[in-house]
């Protein structure tokens, strides 16, 4: 071995060691298995977007330097220390576990160098999400700004660069969480019950990649398996007219489908007898792209698509129910939050981040409610390739803490029959009245948030509203979404005010499932229901104040009620339920009612009988 690769030896083994030593996890917090995976040197290093890839990309994860400083302040002239990028700063993987709050902001520092092989390219830096409001400074030029905490944007910054060697870029981040009237979930200062930590700052990958002046931007593919196409609208970036668009679809390599055409126009890719993605095959195609210019390829990315139909269509009991590519499917699945004890809102590796869906169909279940909360893209690409249908939320928001009960509205809660919490929502209600800000502020974030999964075949309902947390418009916004996509579902308000307008009505109970409420005008649905608790010492984030609706001591007696609403819900079947949604896929802070711990490591039922359960009341509704 030379000295030259000696001495490069014990630089990259220095660098590593010294990352190592600025960070560890803080706080002793419950933990999942994969936080032991995690490396300062190589946190998430998977492509952040699988439906637009291309080769010459660079991650920006790692560690930054931080501060904390007061709302309004300068970029602060030393910082406080390092933070381990994408984990909030409130989580423990961020190896600060600090709050911010609404009078402070959160400001980023790191440099850069662009690779030498991207000479003559134009450099993108993109942000898979920050919440809240975000302003971006490129060797201390501030390049642009950004509002939504859970859709990604990006920037050009090509101009700022001026070929310097080392480049440093800043990221100046507010968030109000529950203080402001932006949608965060279930964010809180303090949190307590069903209301969780705050997650501030940056939560999802950064990175950069190379570009030509003229490239593509987005792909939106939209499946017509009635007429064997798939429909696509590629969008571009300082295109020239005369560009010309080329979309191939491939099928293990084959092309089985081209089309061409320009910017922004919707080309139509035909497929003879297209295998159809569904739950039990969930059939992806490959598909390239070419942007070409004067007759060159100037820009070429992979992505890939699916054909799928979701429907709805009134069966011989007069009964509305939900198909998938022209069959009547029972959608049933987990309420999932999508929380980290070590990582909050961010999931520590790619493999945990899989793991939940994996475990959602292996136990039986066919569809996932992502609640009041939006993923990263690779989640949705995780549940392209196993089959499983999702139910997307628009993060609620706008003093969303508890429902406003107002008007017509009811809400029942209190003690039932056995001594269990009962809660049900329903009734007409009087729509929260908004500030013109707050309303163009939720359009905006839910049509990125809807760019995000247009083109993930996953992805089958929009629920613009829960349980009247902020609910607005609601027939205007459920038109607006149906308008902005009409391929897909839109359950207007999950267990809120009921309007008549969407596809369909949803109903929340709570423990057992009840239908007491019937429309024979859209798809009836029981949104929430479930919540049977059981503490696991040694798997508590709190070791009080654990709560759920009703509690049990061991995994037989929550078994033996999950499976006693299982045949419930199975006999409402055919009454004129078509979906079923049991909260939830894991315990979450206080909350001690999921399937699963909050780190993951033990499932609380027994498997086996909960997956026998949920295939029974699946296959209901085609006996």
């Amino acid at each position: 071995m030379n000295n030259k690769l000696i001495l490069c030896s014990i630089v990259v083994l220095f660098c590593c060691l010294n990352a190592s030593a600025q960070w560890s996890p803080a706080g002793d917090s419950l933990k999942t298995k994969w936080a032991e995976q995690v490396d300062p040197q190589n946190v998430l290093p998977e492509h952040p977007r699988p439906l637009l890839e291309r080769s010459l990309w660079m991650n920006l994860n790692g560690l930054w330097d931080y501060a904390i400083a007061p709302q309004g302040a300068a970029e602060p002239t030393n910082f406080d220390g390092k933070i381990l990028v994408p984990f909030a700063i409130e989580s423990s993987l961020s190896g600060v576990m600090k709050e911010v709050g609404a009078r402070n902001e959160l400001w980023y520092k790191r440099e850069f160098t662009i690779p030498s092989n991207w000479g003559g390219k134009n450099v993108v830096l993109h942000f898979g999400a920050v919440d809240w409001k975000t302003d971006v400074l490129v060797n201390d030029i501030l390049i642009g700004s950004h509002r939504g905490g859970y859709s990604p944007f990006s920037f050009d910054i090509t101009p700022f660069l001026a070929g310097k060697t080392r480049n440093k870029l800043v990221v100046r981040v507010w968030d109000p969480s529950d203080a402001g009237f932006q949608p965060r979930g279930k964010q809180v200062i303090n949190p307590q019950g069903i209301w969780y930590t705050s997650v501030t700052g940056i939560w999802q990958t950064v990175w950069m990649e190379a570009v030509s002046p003229n490239h593509i931007t987005a792909i939106k593919s939209i499946p017509d398996i009635d007429n064997q196409l798939l429909n696509v609208t590629v969008s571009t970036s300082n295109c020239n007219v005369t560009d010309i668009i080329e979309v191939k679809l491939l099928d293990k390599g084959r092309v089985v489908g081209t089309a061409k055409g320009l910017s922004g126009r919707e080309m139509r890719v035909a497929v003879q007898n297209p295998t159809l993605w569904d739950t039990s095959n969930p059939y992806l195609y490959d598909m390239k792209v070419t942007l070409t210019s004067s007759g060159k390829v100037i820009d070429d990315v992979k992505s890939y698509s699916a054909f799928r139909k979701i429907s709805t269509r009134r069966d011989e009991a007069g009964i509305w129910r939900m198909q998938l590519n022209n069959k009547d499917l029972f959608h049933l699945g987990p309420l999932d939050q999508g929380w980290w004890p070590d990582g909050l809102y961010t999931a520590p590796t790619d493999e945990a981040l899989h793991y939940d869906i994996l475990k959602t169909k292996d136990l039986g279940f066919n569809m996932i409610r992502k609640h009041v909360k939006v993923e990263p893209a690779r989640w949705y690409y995780h549940c392209d390739r196993e089959g499983m249908l999702v139910w997307q939320d628009m993060p609620s928001g706008d003093h969303g803490q508890a429902p406003q009960i107002q008007g017509g509205q009811r809400l029942n809660f209190g003690l039932g029959q056995g001594g269990q919490w009962q809660a049900r929502i329903y009734g007409g209600g009087t729509d929260r009245v908004r500030t013109q800000e707050s309303i163009d502020n939720y359009y905006q974030e839910w049509k990125e948030i809807m760019d995000l999964c247009i083109s993930n075949p996953s992805v089958v309902v929009w629920v613009p509203f829960n349980e009247a947390w902020g609910q607005f418009d609601t027939e205007k916004v459920a038109d607006w979404t149906k308008k902005y996509d009409p391929s897909r579902l839109v359950n207007p308000a999950s267990g809120g005010n009921h309007r008549p307008c969407g596809d369909m009505i949803d109903l929340h109970n709570y423990p057992a499932p009840e239908m007491f409420l019937y429309e024979g005008t859209r798809v009836n649905v029981l949104g929430e229901y479930g919540g049977i608790g059981l503490p696991l010492e040694g798997h508590l984030w709190w070791n009080r104040r654990n709560w759920g609706y009703i509690q049990f001591q061991n995994e037989k007696e929550v078994t033996a009620e999950y499976i006693k609403y299982a045949k419930q819900l199975q006999g409402m079947v055919e009454r004129g339920f078509s979906a079923g949604v049991y909260t939830q896929t894991t315990d979450v802070e206080g909350e001690v009612n999921g399937l699963m711990t909050y780190d993951r490591k033990r499932v609380k039922l027994i498997e086996a009988e909960v997956r026998a359960a949920n295939r029974a009341v699946i296959r209901q509704l085609n006996q």
